[in-house]
This record gives C-alpha cells, sequence and structure tokens, in this order.
C-alpha cells in the first residue's frame, strides 16, 4: 500500500511514534514496588495498559492509526502535566493565514489548563475567533485587549474565565482591534505596552493572593504589523504552526528575519522553541514531504506529534468550544492533548540567536541549537 492510500492520521512520523516507544515493562517493578507513589502505581498501569494493545505492522494502517488514539488515551487522559518553574510565555505567529495559529493557541491552552495548569490566552487578533473558541462574550463594547493596549487599561479589569475548562483565562478581542495598529503608531513605547500590562496583570494577581499563570500564550494576526510585534516583545518563546502544505516553508524566512530584529533591538530574549506540524494527512506524499523538510531543517524545535485534519477540530469553535471540550476523545483532540504533554515536558529554550537554516530561502548553512 502506497502513503497516498493510509489513513490520515497514521503516517510515517505517528507509526515513528508507536514503533520508537520504550518497553513499557521496563522498570516498572520499581514502579510497584513497596516504595512505589500513587504517581507510580498509575504510571505502570498506564504502561501495562499500552503493553496490552496489538502491535500494529506497515501492512495494517488503520490499525495502527486505531492504536495511537488508544495510546494517547490510556497515557494522558486525566493525567497531571508538570508545571514549568516561572510563566512561560509563548507567541503563537505565522504571518501565513489559515494555518491553525489560534487553532493551536486555543487548544493547546485548553489542554494544559485540563491538566491542572493555570492558562491565560492573549486574543491579539482583531478576528477574534480565540475568544470564540472559548466561549469568551466579546462583542463591541467589551473591555479587551484593545482598551489594555490603546488606552492603557489595568488588564485584570478585562480577562474572563473561560466556561468550559477551569483555570483557563482570556483577555478577548473585539472589533476595535482592527484600528489599534493606526492608533498605535504615535503612541510612545508602542511596542512595549503588552508587556507592560502584562506585568502589571502577574503584579495584580500576586497582590490578589491568585494562583501563578502557568503559561501565556499569545494569539497573532496574520500580518507582521505593531499588534505581532507587541506580542513577539511579550514572549520569551515563539511556537510557530505550519501547515503540512506547498507554501509552508514560504515566508518562513521573512517571520525569522523579523524575530532576528526584536531580538537585536527589543527583546534578546525571544527564541523560536516550538513549531508544529498541523493539518497533516498522511495520505499525501506532500504531507509526508513537508514534514520531512521541517524536521530536516528544524530538528529539535519540531514536535515529533503532528496534527491530523479533523472534521472535528473544525466544528468545534462552532459550538463554542475547543476540541478538547467539545470531542475531548477524537484523534484531533488527542493529538493536541500529546503536543501540549510534550511542550510541558521541553525544556525551554536558552539560545537568545534564532538563525535562518539551510535551504529555507534567503537561509546561510547553520547548526540547530
Amino acid at each position: 500500500m502506497t502513503s497516498d492510500d493510509a489513513p490520515s492520521g497514521a503516517g510515517e512520523d505517528e507509526r515513528g511514534i508507536v514503533e520508537d516507544l520504550p518497553d513499557p515493562h521496563r522498570g516498572t517493578d520499581a514502579l510497584t514496588g513497596p516504595g512505589a507513589t500513587a504517581a507510580d502505581q498509575d504510571a505502570a498501569r498506564r504502561a501495562e495498559l499500552v503493553d496490552s494493545l496489538p502491535r500494529p505492522t506497515a501492512d495494517t494502517p488503520l490499525l495502527a492509526e486505531l492504536q495511537i488514539d488508544a495510546r494517547r488515551r490510556i497515557e494522558l487522559r486525566g493525567r497531571k502535566f508538570p508545571r514549568p518553574e516561572r510563566t512561560r510565555v509563548i507567541t503563537v505567529a505565522n504571518q501565513k493565514g489559515g494555518v491553525g495559529k489560534t487553532t493551536t493557541t486555543v487548544n493547546l491552552a485548553a489542554a494544559l489548563a485540563q491538566a491542572g495548569l493555570q492558562v491565560l490566552v492573549l486574543d491579539n487578533d482583531p478576528q477574534g475567533n480565540a475568544s470564540t473558541a472559548l466561549g469568551i462574550d466579546h462583542r463591541a463594547g467589551t473591555p479587551s485587549i484593545y482598551e489594555v493596549l490603546v488606552d492603557a487599561a489595568p488588564m485584570h479589569e478585562a480577562v474572563q474565565e473561560s466556561p468550559d475548562v477551569p483555570g483557563l483565562w482570556c483577555l478577548p478581542a473585539t472589533i476595535d482591534l482592527s484600528g489599534a495598529e493606526i492608533e498605535l503608531v504615535s503612541m510612545v513605547a508602542r511596542e512595549t505596552r503588552l508587556r507592560t500590562a502584562l506585568d502589571g496583570y502577574f503584579d495584580w494577581r500576586r497582590q490578589q493572593g491568585l494562583e501563578q499563570i502557568d503559561y501565556v500564550f499569545v494569539d497573532c494576526p496574520p500580518s507582521l504589523g505593531l499588534l505581532t510585534v507587541n506580542a513577539f516583545v511579550v514572549a520569551r518563546e515563539v511556537l510557530i504552526p505550519i501547515q503540512c502544505e506547498y507554501y509552508a516553508l514560504e515566508g518562513l524566512s521573512q517571520l525569522l528575519k523579523t524575530i532576528e530584529l526584536i531580538q537585536a533591538h527589543l527583546n534578546p530574549q525571544l527564541a523560536v522553541s516550538t513549531i508544529l506540524l498541523t493539518m497533516y494527512d498522511a495520505r499525501t506524499n506532500l504531507a509526508q514531504q513537508v514534514a520531512q523538510e521541517v524536521r530536516t531543517h528544524f530538528p529539535e524545535r519540531t514536535l515529533r506529534t503532528t496534527v491530523p485534519r479533523s472534521v472535528r477540530i473544525s466544528e468545534a469553535p462552532s459550538y463554542g468550544q475547543t476540541v478538547m471540550t467539545y470531542d475531548g476523545g477524537s484523534s484531533g483532540a488527542l493529538a493536541y492533548l500529546e503536543a501540549a504533554r510534550e511542550l510541558a515536558e521541553r525544556a525551554v529554550r536558552t539560545s537568545t540567536t534564532t538563525d535562518i537554516p539551510a535551504g529555507v530561502p534567503g537561509g546561510p548553512p547553520q547548526e540547530d541549537q
């Protein structure tokens, strides 16, 4: 069977994850012995369940797809993810539209919140789609990120908690934000207004005795204007979603050059920490080729998890939900849950330089850091 015949969720990358899994029984004696904690025993139980699943082969792509979803359900549902030592502020950016920025932002945020973490989403896109997906009111006149950026209003006055996921907060965007770029041009410290507001919000939470925010995700518009510049200045990390289609690397060079400028002049601590492949369809050779090319250029930054094309992911926003609450057992939800775990368990990149790798238009040869 050719790769074009394989089910959409069971590509070479995903089958590799299954085949490369360590032996679940390795070290389980230590997890079930007299000194084992409840967490150790839970891990051992999950490992035994995973080991009981049938092992797929190259001739059983459908079984591979089902096995991946079953493994994810066993390993991830109800599991708590590690809490970072300090708040991780991650901007989700790609000036190309339709690559899954907002979808990635809200679903990673929901997955991390469901895993017991405190998460804040800053909807920095005038379309307000992240607010919609989180069930947040963002009608005209609602206190929003526009007032925070333009009027220097306190952020805590506009932040709302998601009605579906405890511990998930959102600073909504309204249609007013569409005119913010023009208004920001003449303002003092126009590039750092979002960072100043977020610092003030953290101070307010400490004064109120509230839990520390573990993750902040900033959703960006598909452009490289002042709104996106503010998002780059407020963050320490950049997550780039890349659609597994022909134009995946188109414009990536410009995005990385913009990040270099931000590093040089406004935020030297900014770094591209994560790349996530979205809309992956293993039935096509093109998707597999794009995935391989991205992994070749960014071997350390690219998550092993790929997000498949999924009807459930597309349907969820129309119900004012993320796919994590709309259909948490679907392939798309499980993929985002695994991506969230991978993100949580990864060490934060400490590099302060973002080089354009070999093979990307305009980029010199370089060794990935």
